[in-house]
């Protein structure tokens, strides 16, 4: 074989090699995609969205605030403003049962937030091992194509070395004679 041809089959093997990892790319935005999806697909109900909003609201400082201003508030004009009139006096029977409704419900709906909170995160927990998954195979594939590419260059420089050598061999035997 002749240097130029070798050369040329040198390029072919590149552009081949860049062909292979441009589809490998190509494939991990394919499977990128697919996962992102799968995460959007969820559509959320009412109640589910109702849920998520009362358990951020219950589990923020403003609602602490708001609770607390309407604790002194309520015992205040039951005490000081009412006095004789009050509509829950001392003992605060009414506010302790709204207390106890407020308990009521928010507690359900704070646990169906934390369910679906669960489930998010198993599902990001999934989403998560597929791309590693698919990344260490992606890795595996990179590093047999490096080994190959490796033998093949290999062989190729052998070739271009032993063509050389030949080249060098047929000058030194016209520079000889």
């Amino acid at each position: 074989m002749e240097l130029k041809e070798l050369i040329e089959q040198e390029e072919l093997h590149f552009k081949k090699l860049n062909e292979l990892v441009q589809e490998t790319i190509n494939e991990e935005e394919i499977l990128s995609y697919k996962l992102l999806e799968l995460e959007k697909d969820t559509e959320l109900s009412l109640g589910q969205k109702c849920a998520d909003k009362v358990a951020e609201f219950g589990g923020s400082w403003t609602f602490i605030f708001v609770f607390f201003f309407t604790l002194i508030f309520w015992i205040i004009v039951n005490t000081l403003l009412l006095k004789d009139k009050a509509f829950d006096p001392y003992p605060f029977i009414l506010l302790n049962l709204v207390l106890s409704c407020i308990a009521a419900i928010q507690a359900p709906v704070i646990m169906m937030s934390q369910n679906r909170q669960e489930e998010k995160d198993r599902r990001r927990s999934r989403s998560d091992y597929m791309i590693n998954l698919k990344a260490e195979m992606e890795i595996r594939s990179l590093h047999s194509k490096i080994d190959l590419l490796i033998a093949e260059q290999m062989k190729s420089l052998f070739n271009i070395q032993q063509a050389q050598m030949e080249s060098l061999q047929s000058i030194e035997k016209k520079l000889r004679s």
